[in-house]
């Protein structure tokens, strides 16, 4: 008989209790559930993602949002525009005309002024250059003296000053000239008047002021992300990306991304070296060269349009992965390549 059979046949209570079906199910489940969950953590492959948000902006700082400037100082006089306008290169904007009405004009006539001044200038020095010659040949022949041929001399210097001078002030004079004749604000390239800086005949506007709020057309779109700086060590220029633009139905499953559905391909660009004062990094992500899948219309997904994006990183274990996302752990590091210091 068994040790344990001896011993406890002398308390019938107890031999009589027998462990209920129940818990032994429960119990073998939980074995089981156990070892698979461990068996899971441990053998399953998860692609690490650093997930992060931001909006569809241009590659090139050009084709940005950008601000169209007053050329000259002066009052509105007509707007060519309006909000959600669609222009051509050289389009006019706005025009704008100077406080006087009269200043063209007057520039007009200071640069016939200056013009007859130059041409008094010429005369006298070349009448100059001609006492010149003929002092020194009388200097030559002992019939003058040296002062005399040495204020000659001076004389022509005067009046090559003089004249450059005067054409100093002809070339400021058709600088003004240029300035005010352009004053038709044009676009600089094709695109679209985003918002208008409204104001009629009575609205004063400073040279280098903005007018107009301008987005170009044809632009190379990139998504500007914010990522955290946990996962930012693994990150570089030519990471595969998923991208799930606003507006746009998604499902996206982070460690295989493989079956996500309604998502983007992209490529990460550049990756900020410094953070922003929230800590988290930027990273400009593009349309990936090495596929076909090509990203939503520009009707669909505008400048400014919400996105959201998966950088996909090394193939890990998911208990690694679970273990680095509960306790801050630093991502693995992909062969070839050495933490920072």
């Amino acid at each position: 008989m068994p040790f344990r059979d001896r011993h406890i046949r002398h308390f019938k209570t107890l031999a009589s209790i027998k462990t209920p079906r129940t818990i032994a199910t429960v119990a073998w489940m939980l074995g089981v559930g156990a070892v698979s969950a461990l068996a899971f953590l441990i053998f399953t492959p998860w692609v690490q993602t650093a997930a992060g948000v931001g909006a569809v902006t241009a590659l090139n700082p050009n084709d940005r949002l950008q601000e169209i400037n007053a050329l000259v100082s002066g009052r509105i006089q007509e707007w060519y525009v309006q909000d959600g306008s669609q222009v051509k290169t050289g389009d006019p904007i706005v025009r704008i005309i100077d406080n006087d009405p009269q200043l063209l004009e007057r520039l007009q006539a200071e640069r016939m002024q200056v013009e007859t001044q130059i041409s008094a200038a010429e005369a006298a020095l070349r009448t100059a250059e001609i006492d010149e010659e003929r002092t020194k040949n009388l200097f030559d022949q002992g019939l003058a003296s040296r002062r005399d041929f040495e204020l000659a001399q001076i004389k022509v210097e005067e009046m090559r000053a003089r004249l450059a001078e005067a054409a100093a002030v002809l070339n400021q004079t058709d600088i003004n000239i240029s300035r005010q004749s352009v004053q038709v604000v044009r676009a600089p390239r094709d695109g679209v008047i985003l918002r208008v800086n409204a104001g009629d005949a009575a609205t004063f506007i400073s040279a280098g002021q903005p007018v107009a709020s301008f987005v170009p057309d044809n632009v190379e779109r990139a998504v500007q992300i914010f990522a955290d700086g946990r996962d930012i060590p693994l990150i570089r220029p030519g990471a595969k990306v998923r991208l799930q633009f606003e507006g746009w139905p998604a499902v996206q499953f982070s460690g295989w991304p493989s079956v996500a559905i309604g998502t983007f391909p992209g490529e990460v660009a550049a990756v900020d070296p410094s953070a922003t004062p929230d800590g988290r990094f930027r990273i400009l992500v593009t349309e990936d060269p090495d596929t076909e899948e090509k990203w939503p219309d520009a009707r669909f997904v505008r400048y400014g349009s919400q996105a959201r994006a998966w950088v996909l990183l090394e193939t890990v274990p998911v208990g690694f992965e679970l273990w680095r996302q509960l306790n801050n752990f630093p991502p693995q590091f992909p062969q070839g390549s050495e933490p920072p210091r």
